[in-house]
């Protein structure tokens, strides 16, 4: 479901503007409809009022939590159930974050994640969207939301666009606290300098040679890194954000001196962060997490050269937090023989 069908359904139950904003609000905030001192027929239309029941239940089955995952530093990993069945995965971060699905499944086919494995499933509308925000605020704040779950928001631009300016003015999410996360795409860079609400991006870089970032990202759009950092740098200096770049870290694969020199022609001098990640260890994946001193060792030297670099350690290690298994392991309960055969998507 789209948020426009939630704001014609609305009118068609006599709200005016100021009603639908109202109702979006305190839903996208996990308020009670009833919340404020004035009482709801004192504001709103006596069909609305009287529909209200029925349709917070409605908005509650966009996103129902079928079961939470605690991490010991903090995060929590959601499997949440869709109105059609279909399940995305959510994930709580430490200091008030969250990480939300864009899509069900994914057709970038990122060979180092579980998701890209079983391809593109469905896109998830914007109010399925707002509803993973709307459903983690049922469990703890929100102040930042990461469009880093499932899926590949630039392949579903309009819903996410929409979610974001949803969030972004009545949600209560600051606008560098929604971070758009991309493998880069033409139509992305088109949309976002243009949107009310201007998101950070981030950046999936991964490797700064282009033969083998087309390995890694089969099916994204043939931008050469090169290219990424440029259209990077048109938005960073048009909003005013630094560009997030992330680098999943693959032992072995990108992690070499090769790597950290590319890096440094790439990045230097540029409005950017780089986001190292050493890479979730997927069962059935043939890629492997470098140590955490090789990954510190990475770090510093890029610091020395001047590139300011985050070393990050991968939220909800412990119960399976990087690259969704929970829902391909909850699949494969429901469908084992067809799951044997098509591993199901990932976070």
């Amino acid at each position: 479901m789209r948020i426009e069908h939630l704001r014609q359904r609305l009118q068609a139950l006599g709200a005016n503007p100021r009603h639908t904003q109202r109702v979006l609000r305190l839903w996208s905030q996990a308020l009670p409809q009833g919340s404020g001192r004035r009482e709801l027929a004192h504001f709103l239309p006596a069909t609305l009022v009287g529909a209200l029941p029925a349709l917070t239940d409605e908005l509650a089955g966009l996103a129902r939590l079928q079961s939470e995952h605690p991490g010991e530093d903090g995060s929590a990993r959601l499997l949440v159930a869709l109105a059609d069945g279909q399940t995305v995965e959510s994930v709580l971060l430490p200091r008030g974050g969250l990480c939300v699905s864009t899509q069900v499944g994914c057709a970038v086919g990122c060979v180092f994640c579980m998701t890209g494995q079983s391809g593109l499933i469905r896109q998830v509308g914007s109010a399925e969207i707002v509803a993973q925000v709307a459903l983690a605020r049922t469990l703890r704040p929100v102040k930042k939301v990461v469009f880093m779950g499932m899926g590949e928001p630039a392949h579903n631009l309009d819903n996410v666009m929409d979610a974001i300016d949803l969030l972004g003015t009545i949600g209560n999410i600051g606008h560098k606290q929604l971070v758009f996360s991309t493998v880069g795409d033409p139509r992305a860079f088109e949309a976002l300098p243009l949107a009310r609400v201007k998101p950070a991006l981030a950046l999936s870089l991964h490797t700064t040679k282009a033969d083998l970032r087309e390995q890694l990202l089969p099916r994204a759009p043939r931008m050469t890194p090169d290219e990424l950092v440029e259209a990077g740098e048109r938005y960073a200096q048009a909003t005013g954000y630094p560009i997030q770049y992330q680098w999943t870290l693959l032992q072995g694969i990108n992690d070499g001196d090769d790597e950290i020199e590319g890096i440094v022609r790439l990045l230097h001098g540029k409005y950017a962060i780089l986001n190292m990640i050493p890479y979730n260890t997927v069962d059935g994946l043939p890629y492997r997490r470098p140590s955490w001193e090789q990954a510190a060792d990475i770090a510093r030297r890029l610091h020395r050269r001047g590139i300011l670099t985050k070393l990050r350690q991968s939220a909800g290690q412990d119960v399976e937090g990087g690259c969704g298994q929970l829902r391909a392991r909850a699949v494969t309960q429901i469908h084992p023989v067809r799951m044997s055969a098509r591993p199901a998507s990932t976070l």
